[in-house]
């Protein structure tokens, strides 16, 4: 655990250097944690893979089966604490668990993620004592299932404006709820839901506990049918004069939207980690194909045109998995810190994970694009057979695709990451004025008067790292400075927001690497080999994207010098031998015979 005055805030690492040795990786997995992973794996081989087949038939009491299955083993209650029926365990657990029981069917892993995290932890995090004893206990051992009715047809991404009401009675004892809510995961088979309404004509909406009782104004649509994750419950559910007592409130009284914004950011980090195994899967499902299927009298996997997907996938999944328990520690170390500091373990979780806000988006965004590509690359490996039911790449694509969609899109979070960067700037929570103002000497020639020094292994790499970051920081600062309204440019929060994606994705991969060579961890090279692809990558849309800001928000001499500038910091891909590169790892992958990192 680090000390409170060593403590990594969100959001921070833009500004502030980040040492190797204080970050987590995989390859620094506990006994706990790698016996942890082995038995969800065992538990995905057992009770998931073998049955795809009928997850892709829409075998909902196959899901609710299963989920049961994953109560009895204790994966439901993973992070509940041990008071509430659950095993309490850290969040780095709770993200390995996620990350490890997601691969093995779209369908299962909604659920799982549906239940554990916005159908259970609201009431952990907000619910009174009374909540949370009579609730929790149910919902971790999988007695009860749990649901979350946010979204209604008027209030998608929206989700402040929903028109549900919650009627107080006459006697003060209880409200009436009325409303629609859409795309309810678990709907069909859940005891509870977590409902959002709004009180009269408050600002924001409200939270309640609701059981499901059909006598008591439920009712449901049929279930949608989905492109995938057809096995997954999703309905819509109609609130007709639902009576739920006033102690059934969650929280306060219009806290409804912090609720459901804190909720999501734990669902976006947990869908990232969701994202990491299932690419693993795929590729080596993909590189086995590539090896055995023979074309022109050679493997497939002898092909430089393979050899280029392999390498590719292999190295988005590689940083993906870099980044999700690099922020998972993150996350982990401050909630123990503010438990340390005398907070409950409540408003711990609560504080721990809002600080990372920013990087709960970044890697729902990048994980959940990365999880398509693979999927989509894993498909053209196979050919005409990726194309078929016979094989699991057909699936795996459609179930992918929704990620981009559910817990906030991909274009909402680019710009909410950008957003709460800036709000934790105007807080001075982060120092970004200060290092803004460092790259003036850039600005006029003079980065000779700001030069730092690189050593150690990677040391490349790591200066180019700071020079993206300088990249974000620039148009940033211009922007700013010039008095640019963000929110009315949505197109240059889009790019800002894929700087500061590539930024953190990038360097959680490079120092994951450092941290690996200095430890002396096994496959050294490959790990090398593929963070220098993802740099190469990153460097490339981090200057097609600041490409675009400088011209949006510049003209003229300013405009020339910021290319200038913008040209020097992304000048690194010059030399790097990224073919050479990736013929190396694909080699390595298809020697294997499957993803082995």
């Amino acid at each position: 655990m680090k000390t409170k005055n060593n403590i990594i805030k969100g959001g921070e690492f833009i500004v502030k250097e980040t040492k190797a040795s204080m970050v987590f990786t995989p390859e620094d997995f506990t006994e706990e944690h790698i016996m942890m992973r082995d038995s969800v794996r065992e538990f995905n081989e057992r009770e998931v893979i073998p049955f795809r087949a009928r997850f892709e038939k829409k075998d909902y009491q196959l899901t609710e089966s299963v989920m049961k299955k994953a109560g009895e083993m204790g994966f439901l209650g993973i992070a509940v604490p041990e008071e509430y029926g659950g095993m309490g365990l850290g969040f780095v657990s709770t993200m390995l668990v996620c990350d490890y029981i997601s691969s093995g069917s779209g369908s299962f892993s909604t659920a799982f993620g549906a239940h554990t995290g916005i159908g259970t932890m609201p009431i952990t995090l907000y619910g009174t004592e009374d909540q949370k004893l009579k609730y929790v206990p149910k919902l971790a051992s999988g007695e009860w299932f749990g649901s979350y009715c946010l979204t209604e047809p008027g209030a998608g991404s929206d989700a402040n404006s929903g028109k549900t009401s919650a009627t107080l009675s006459e006697d003060g004892s209880s409200y009436k709820i009325n409303g629609q809510k859409m795309w309810i995961s678990n709907a069909g088979f859940c005891s509870l839901f977590i409902v959002f309404a709004r009180i009269e004509n408050d600002k924001n909406i409200t939270a309640f506990i609701v059981e499901n009782n059909s006598e008591n104004g439920i009712t449901m649509g049929e279930e949608e049918q989905k492109l995938g994750i057809r096995a997954s419950s999703t309905r819509q559910v109609f609130f007709n004069d639902t009576e739920v007592l006033k102690e059934n409130m969650l929280a306060k009284r219009g806290e409804g939207f912090k609720i459901a914004m804190n909720s999501l950011n734990v669902g976006r980090i947990k869908l990232g980690a969701a994202g990491v195994d299932a690419q693993k899967r795929v590729i080596t499902s993909a590189v086995e194909y590539a090896n055995n299927r023979k074309q022109f009298k050679k493997s497939i996997s002898e092909f430089g045109a393979i050899k280029y997907k392999i390498a590719e996938m292999a190295a988005n999944t590689y940083a993906g998995e870099s980044a999700c328990y690099r922020a998972a520690k993150n996350i982990e170390d401050n909630i123990s810190n503010l438990i340390s500091s005398g907070k409950s373990h409540q408003e711990a979780e609560l504080e721990g994970v809002e600080d990372f806000a920013i990087e709960c988006s970044i890697l729902k965004v990048a994980v959940s694009e990365d999880v398509q590509n693979t999927a989509d690359e894993g498909l053209q490996i196979f050919g005409g057979m990726g194309f078929s039911e016979e094989t699991p790449m057909e699936s795996t694509w459609r179930d992918a695709r929704i990620a981009r969609i559910y817990e906030g899109t991909n274009e909402i979070n680019r710009m909410v990451s950008v957003g709460m960067l800036l709000k934790k700037a105007f807080k001075k929570e982060i120092n970004l004025k200060s290092s803004m103002e460092k790259l003036k000497y850039d600005f006029f020639g003079l980065s000779f008067l700001n030069k730092k020094n690189y050593s150690g292994p990677l040391s490349t790499e790591k200066k180019n790292i700071d020079n993206l970051k300088s990249v974000f920081l620039m148009i940033l600062g211009s922007s700013l400075k010039d008095k640019i309204d963000l929110e009315k440019n949505q197109q240059l929060l889009l790019c800002l927001s894929n700087i500061l994606i590539e930024v953190y994705m990038a360097e959680s991969t490079i120092l994951r690497t450092e941290k690996n060579i200095t430890n002396k961890s096994s496959n050294l090279e490959t790990k090398k080999a593929l963070s220098k692809i993802y740099l190469y990558n990153a460097n490339d849309i981090v200057s097609k994207n600041g490409k675009e800001a400088i011209n949006l928000i510049s003209s003229g001499y300013k405009m020339n010098q910021m290319h200038k500038i913008l040209n020097k910091k992304v000048s690194s891909n010059k030399g790097v031998n990224v073919i050479k590169l990736r013929n190396y790892v694909s080699d390595k992958f298809s020697n294997e015979n499957k993803y082995f990192l």
